[in-house]
């Protein structure tokens, strides 16, 4: 059975911010946002390194971004290419989705 996931961190400066996963070794995938106002956010990037590859860690990033925004009454806007190929694949996220 491998190790449980790490818990996703959400790391809130301000206008921008992070939601990021600490591997055991140090290492961390992100995906980093923009607010736009009080109701967006931009996701700009997605970085998953080699020792998150294959654990959906890019996946779980965006879903939490999901998740949130739904709970905030805020729309997303995919800017990031990972990002925006999972909100094509995932079309029940198309209520938090900016049109």
């Amino acid at each position: 059975m491998p190790d449980q996931l790490p818990e996703i961190e959400l790391e809130d400066r301000g206008s921008k911010g992070r939601y990021l996963l600490r591997g055991p070794d140090g290492a961390e995938a992100e995906m980093t946002f923009t607010k736009i106002g009080e109701h967006q956010i931009i996701i700009d990037h997605t970085d998953v390194p080699d020792a998150f590859r294959g654990q959906g860690a890019g996946l779980r990033l965006v879903t939490r971004a999901v998740e949130d925004a739904r709970a905030a009454g805020k729309k997303i806007i995919p800017l990031c290419p990972f990002a925006n190929a999972q909100f094509r694949r995932h079309k029940e996220w198309a209520d938090v989705l900016k049109q």
